[in-house]
């Protein structure tokens, strides 16, 4: 989800035909040293022959806590948190300033934070997982569980499979009737829009992200499980993880006692504001809530280390590519490195050498989140934050081209001094 400046500016706009593509955005964050100590193989060249990257994760951490830090001080962010995970490893998480600003609570390892459309990455592992068991196919048509469902061209929804849903490539315009999210609508009042818009390409041939359609895995996993869509991530990820800060929903957020507030930009700087309920409304699509800690958890999920939770197979299927995207080539950030950029399910998927980065940002009113790790390496990071700054895009790309080998994050830090 990428509503941010995006639906500021056309919050009141009616209707699905958005002017313009929503600009992609990274997101980042790092956390306290948690040293592993006594461990042998430091150096990701060491264990993968790459000579271009030539110093270990833990100097890489180092450098970049440095760097979190110095863009967070000069941004004026009022708080933020990041875990760095080598394979199975904290090698360094982190936290920075306060939970509300002009508070004295402290942002900490199990503050709660939203995380917008990272979300979608547990709606889609879910998904896989219980595709996975068989419980539904990839290649369903969604109308068999959303039968309220359809465009003007009643034969184009019989063409949407549930994998489409997933990776943004039913061929509608992207961000279809998220303003009506913005409004507080249930999907039930949303969906009945569909009807006056058609694809303007064939389903899974293009991409174009959503947030609404992107919902209705929901709708999926209730009919073909009879189990709640929050009660399956609880029972199936939260629970056997160990991420004892996470939940669903605004309810479950409000109800957080260490919890960071939302704060929006102004003329005067940063300010608080209350935690809108909107992109609630699409729970898969951005309604996860969790700290760093348990972001830590769910990082090493991804890349393979609970393999009962999310085996090899499911994750292989969550980073198999679906739809090419493009655009997110000219990112400012990636663009000197990237050479092929796509979608998986629930996840961005960027070429950079030899290696490949899972990546995924979210950013709702007042939060920005962000996770990527090397395909390769096996080294990644997560960072949460309560401000909707870009400055989380220097700080992921920055440290993923430099444990790749395609930059130097002192160099990002010396950048950053002459600002």
């Amino acid at each position: 989800m990428f509503q941010g400046i995006f639906h500021r500016i056309y919050r009141g706009l009616r209707g699905a035909w958005l002017p313009f593509l929503v600009a992609f955005a990274l997101t980042g964050a790092m956390g306290q040293a948690v040293a592993d100590t006594g461990r042998g193989d430091k150096s990701a060249s060491a264990r993968t022959g790459n000579k271009s990257v030539a110093k270990s994760v833990e100097a890489s951490a180092q450098e970049f806590d440095r760097y979190f830090r110095q863009l967070l001080k000069q941004q004026g962010i009022p708080g933020a948190a990041y875990v760095i995970v080598d394979r199975d490893k904290v090698v360094a998480m982190d936290t920075y300033g306060v939970r509300m600003k002009g508070k004295h609570q402290k942002v900490t390892t199990h503050t709660v934070f939203r995380l917008a459309s990272v979300s979608k990455t547990f709606a889609s592992s879910m998904a896989a997982v219980l595709e996975h068991e068989h419980k539904f196919n990839w290649g369903d048509k969604v109308v068999r569980y959303v039968p309220q469902l359809s465009f003007k061209t009643p034969a184009l929804s019989m063409q949407l499979q549930v994998q489409h849903l997933l990776s943004h490539s039913s061929g509608l315009t992207p961000n279809a009737y998220d303003n009506y999210l913005e409004d507080n609508r249930p999907l039930s009042k949303i969906l009945p829009k569909f009807a006056s818009i058609d694809p303007h390409c064939a389903p899974g041939k293009c991409y174009g992200y959503q947030n609404v359609l992107f919902s209705l895995i929901e709708d999926v996993i209730q009919k073909a499980t009879g189990v709640p869509y929050g009660r399956q991530l609880k029972e199936r990820f939260f629970t056997p993880l160990k991420m004892e800060d996470a939940s669903l929903g605004w309810e479950s957020f409000m109800a957080a006692s260490n919890r960071a507030a939302p704060h929006v930009q102004t003329g005067k700087g940063w300010r608080p504001v209350k935690v809108e309920k909107e992109y609630y409304l699409a729970a898969p699509a951005a309604g996860v809530n969790a700290s760093i800690s348990d972001m830590a958890q769910w990082l090493k999920a991804q890349m393979g280390y609970y393999p009962d939770v999310l085996s090899h197979e499911v994750i292989n299927d969550l980073t198999t590519e679906r739809v090419e995207t493009r655009r997110h080539l000219r990112h400012r950030i990636w663009r000197d490195y990237i050479d092929h950029a796509g979608y998986g399910l629930g996840w961005r998927l960027y070429t950079v050498g030899d290696d490949r980065i899972v990546f995924h940002g979210g950013w709702v009113a007042g939060f920005r989140a962000a996770i990527a790790y090397s395909e390769k390496r096996k080294v990644g990071i997560v960072i949460l934050m309560n401000a909707e700054s870009r400055v989380i895009s220097d700080l992921t790309g920055n440290f993923i081209a430099d444990i790749t080998g395609n930059g130097k994050l002192v160099q990002a830090i010396a950048a950053a001094s002459k600002k």
